[in-house]
């Protein structure tokens, strides 16, 4: 199971890594492959929401998805729709070939939806939205966190940049504020109350939310950017507590002094969710040609995790794993997921991209063959989500309360663009 990694193991076990010492330089044939991959894959995955996930009567999407595109439940989760409204915009805002009516009018739909359904004004805290809707709006649930109020700011501000609608972007800044209030001002209007024997934690969640939406909200708005900036550098310093035992764990829980907490939450280490934070991190860095913010977010959030969460029996990342060794408590900790992996190939495409390096393009490779042989679904398109720990499927749904359109789609399209970036360089 996951252990802290000393210094010299990491040294050894990159330097003995086969799939990294024979990758060498790769050729621009073998890039093109993947790239060609990415962009087939990407273009099946749209055609399937755009196809089984919108609700014409109720607008909005379905997201409770068979294998075959059949609808299984008709509950919609507030985050979904907002990830949903997101990808639909950045595709079409960013790429010539999905600039076609039917998505805009599919994220119109979505946006729509939210505008009027996600908030709940009875929960008695402004601006808190549900996290789960029936069909028609109806809020179903709240829960005490800020992630339904995170997609919906995405959401908002990524579908003003497509319809030119200042409102939806004032929208999304008010939302943000809100957000950062309750984060570094007063949680109470999250409705959590804080119990004398449940400690302040820092759960690595919270910074990196503020540090995507700070990051979404500052593109190409020199005033916002300045707005948020110190939120963002605030989200960095957040993140980087989470580096414990002298830089050899990743936990996924510290205290807000950057402490290491007791019990099975202070030793949880989630892999997935440190390689995400690494390449939100190399962006920052490189946004501000910070080179020691670089080196940590590739040799601390994806060495780090890549390392201790690869299962070297059967291939793949664990979900969730204890830094002592125990048995996590989580009863899906060994199995493999679909988003952990979508972020390990963002990850390191996107550190070979500015490094070069060839053993990160190794590792790269090393993800990209587990995750098409493994999580793709030839015959009805999609990505299943959920395998056992052997690799074979466990869960057959294409999309659940927790799987949408957004994990397989933003990983394809970056890794399409990172692809188109390094093989412009290489031909120049």
């Amino acid at each position: 199971m996951g252990r802290g990694l000393d210094r010299t193991h990491l040294q050894k076990h990159s330097s003995c890594n086969k799939q990294t010492t024979t990758i060498g330089a790769m050729s621009e044939d073998k890039l093109e492959q993947y790239r060609q991959r990415f962009r087939s894959e990407l273009d099946r995955v749209v055609d399937f929401w755009l196809k089984y996930s919108l609700d014409k009567q109720h607008g909005g999407y379905f997201t409770c998805i068979g294998k075959d595109g059949k609808v299984y439940d008709e509950l919609k989760y507030v985050w979904l729709q907002g990830r949903q409204v997101w990808m639909y915009c950045r595709l079409y805002r960013t790429m010539e070939r999905f600039r076609r009516p039917e998505i805009l009018e599919a994220a119109k739909a979505g946006g729509a939806f939210l505008q009027r359904f996600a908030r709940v004004p009875s929960s008695g805290s402004p601006g808190k939205c549900a996290f789960c809707l029936t069909r028609d709006g109806r809020a179903v649930k709240v829960q005490r966190t800020i992630f339904s109020e995170c997609f919906y700011i995405m959401a908002m501000d990524e579908l003003a940049r497509v319809t030119g609608d200042q409102g939806m972007q004032s929208d999304a800044e008010k939302m943000m504020d809100q957000l950062v209030h309750w984060v570094r001002v007063d949680p109470s209007g999250l409705g959590r109350p804080q119990m004398p024997g449940d400690p302040p934690v820092n759960s690595m969640a919270v910074p990196m939310m503020l540090l995507c939406l700070v990051n979404q909200l500052s593109e190409g708005r020199p005033a916002t950017a300045q707005k948020y900036s110190e939120v963002g550098d605030w989200s960095v310093q957040q993140i980087l507590q989470h580096v414990q035992r002298d830089g050899t764990a990743i936990l996924e829980n510290v205290s807000p002094e950057g402490k290491e907490l007791p019990g099975c939450s202070g030793r949880l280490q989630n892999p997935g969710h440190a390689l995400e934070a690494g390449w939100f991190l190399l962006q920052y860095a490189q946004e501000r040609s910070d080179k020691q913010l670089q080196r940590t977010a590739v040799d601390k959030f994806m060495e780090v995790p890549f390392l201790s969460g690869w299962d070297k029996e059967h291939g793949g990342l664990f979900y969730f794993l204890d830094v002592d060794g125990y048995c996590p408590t989580q009863l899906e900790w060994n199995m493999k997921l679909w988003w952990p992996h979508c972020e390990a190939l963002i990850a390191y495409l996107m550190a070979y991209t500015h490094s070069s390096e060839s053993a990160l393009l190794g590792r790269f490779s090393q993800v990209y063959d587990y995750t098409f042989s493994h999580f793709s679904d030839p015959e009805h398109g999609e990505w299943f989500g959920y395998l056992s720990q052997d690799g074979s499927v466990a869960l057959d749904f294409k999309g659940g309360p927790f799987k949408g359109f957004f994990h397989v789609p933003r990983c394809l399209y970056m890794c399409e663009r990172l692809l188109d970036s390094l093989l412009e360089r290489r031909q120049d």
